[in-house]
């Protein structure tokens, strides 16, 4: 993967409808049913992806149909916790949670067909890799860190680590999370980012019905917190609507279903 760039538009088809196609997707379903909702979601222009440990369904917004599904063998897949639509691929952060020691690695697909294209392994890094984002040239990852089942001896919550990466997925700088959001995410971890159109990245943990928009520091280690918002879903692995503004999608597990949420401007 070359230089991927996350469009806003992906092809020339939703460059010229514009505003229409916004409007159209405006009124696609608040709440898609998905079985394979059970970690994740990722969003792309016409469609979203429901995403669990092996497991991946495709559906289109405007009709709740599924179009396209995946399943792997969890004994190559344990543990696929999010995802994000780059260009023509759909590129997963997976692990091997619970196991330990931790490792992790990248799984790529066809966007289109969810065919599975390759596999980058990053091994053992600063935890356990649940989130992966393009952004403004690089590779956003959270490894997360657990106080309780795939922990690790000594390494608790509080070392859940936000890493910037070139493009082959070489780490080039990394944060901590704010204390306030840590104690939050405890006893578990962060389970979903991606990065905002207004430069924050919105954060879920494992079990709250809230997000973190978070912000780079002008100087130091830690990552600072702007704004807690609240939201109807508990946790797991988020996604910015890349047509619809300012439209979050996550997942309801329980009720096994994607939930696209409005979230409001934050005044930084």
């Amino acid at each position: 993967m070359d230089h991927p760039e996350r469009a806003l538009w992906p092809d020339l088809l939703f460059r010229r409808v514009g505003a229409l196609l916004i409007a159209a997707l405006a009124l696609s379903l608040a709440a898609i049913a998905a079985p394979e909702a059970g970690q994740g979601v990722a969003a792309g222009a016409a469609h979203v992806y429901a995403i669990d440990n092996a497991e991946i369904g495709k559906y289109e917004k405007l009709s709740g149909r599924r179009v396209a599904h995946w399943q792997g063998d969890r004994a190559l897949f344990p543990h696929i916790n999010s995802c994000a639509v780059v260009k023509a691929q759909l590129v997963c952060a997976a692990s091997n949670y619970p196991q330990v020691p931790m490792a992790s690695s990248v799984e790529i697909f066809d966007a289109k067909t969810l065919r599975h294209i390759r596999t980058h392994s990053l091994g053992r890094m600063y935890g356990s890799l649940t989130v992966l984002d393009w952004h403004r040239g690089a590779w956003w990852a959270v490894f997360a860190n657990y106080d309780d089942r795939g922990g690790e001896p000594g390494r608790d919550h509080r070392f859940t680590t936000l890493v910037k990466m070139d493009a082959a997925f070489r780490p080039l700088e990394s944060w901590l999370f704010p204390s306030a959001v840590l104690e939050r995410f405890a006893p578990k971890s962060a389970s979903g980012a991606a990065w905002g159109d207004d430069g924050l990245l919105y954060v879920s943990g494992h079990d709250r019905p809230e997000i973190y928009a978070l912000r780079l520091p002008e100087a130091g280690t830690r990552l600072e917190l702007v704004a807690t918002l609240p939201v109807s879903t508990p946790g797991q692995a988020i996604d910015w609507d890349p047509v619809a503004p300012r439209t979050l999608w996550s997942i309801d597990r329980k009720a096994a279903r994607m939930v696209s949420t409005p979230i409001p401007a934050i005044a930084r």
